[in-house]
């Protein structure tokens, strides 16, 4: 069909069908951000690109075997990204999926660092033992399946409750996702690194541990000294009194997070001598 067939009214459709179908799209990323998703989704995006140089540079086996995996990564994407989907139908049944605006993530966000905040502080007075991972890019699912479901929304009562000794949810972390309690008394792994300070317990490895393999955020309080400290990417900043620990926290966690360039101690740097 020639372009001289197409009325302005038809190209004005088809212009807000592809429009509507790029929002979709970018809408139910949104959903699945923050899960192991978007790293299956990279996953997908290198098939392509290696099926895409194959082709072209005459790789016939190494093409057909990327065809293949292509193929019957349909019904693997139904099957692997199965939360992600039930959780956006779920979204469009409540009418939620278009609903989010900017300035609602922002509230959040900052009622979510008060929260956290506040209960760190009053903890760190008291010296109550705690360990709270933040979800950012990286789902932390698999993690919050060891411990038990709150689903909830980020207070400082609610925080400062969960971590009460000899509670039944005190020992273990507590993981946020998505500006709520996900679960508490949760399992993180422990960082194997010989370069940890003999000092730091349990729950300082945990925190080191869960930053090496996740991109998360994991704020520590200590339950001997009532320090406060945040790590990130392995590395561990100690000693932050409440000011500076919720200045990372609103830097980390703000739209347009930089990395933290200041550290009280950072085991990689002991690590290099």
């Amino acid at each position: 069909m020639s372009l001289e067939n197409f009325t302005f009214l038809d190209i004005i459709i088809n212009l807000l069908d592809i429009i509507l179908i790029w929002f979709v799209i970018y809408k139910l990323l949104m959903v699945i951000k923050g899960t192991k998703a978007v790293q299956l989704l990279k996953g997908i995006f290198v098939i392509v690109v290696v099926k895409v140089l194959s082709d072209l540079i005459g790789f016939r086996t190494l093409s057909w075997l990327m065809g293949e995996a292509l193929s019957w990564g349909f019904i693997a994407i139904i099957i692997i990204f199965q939360p992600e989907l039930r959780r956006a139908l779920e979204q469009i049944g409540r009418g939620k999926l278009f609903s989010r605006s900017v300035a609602q993530e922002e509230d959040e966000r900052e009622q979510m660092i008060n929260a956290i905040t506040t209960a760190t502080a009053y903890m760190a007075k008291r010296r109550i033992g705690a360990l709270i991972s933040i979800e950012r890019e990286t789902g932390l699912n698999e993690y919050i399946e060891t411990g038990i479901e709150i689903d909830s929304k980020i207070t400082s009562e609610i925080l400062i409750n969960i971590f009460i000794p000899n509670t039944p949810l005190h020992d273990g972390a507590v993981i946020l996702q998505k500006q709520k309690v996900a679960a508490a008394a949760c399992y993180l792994p422990l960082s194997e690194s010989p370069f940890i300070s003999k000092e730091l317990g349990t729950r300082h490895r945990a925190a080191l541990g869960i930053s090496e393999v996740t991109d998360c955020l994991t704020v520590v309080v200590s339950e001997e000294t009532g320090s406060i400290s945040l790590t990130k990417n392995g590395e561990l900043h100690r000693d932050l009194t409440p000011e500076e620990f919720k200045d990372m926290l609103d830097q980390e966690l703000s739209s347009s997070s930089k990395p933290m360039t200041q550290s009280r101690w950072n085991w990689r740097a002991k690590k290099n001598g």
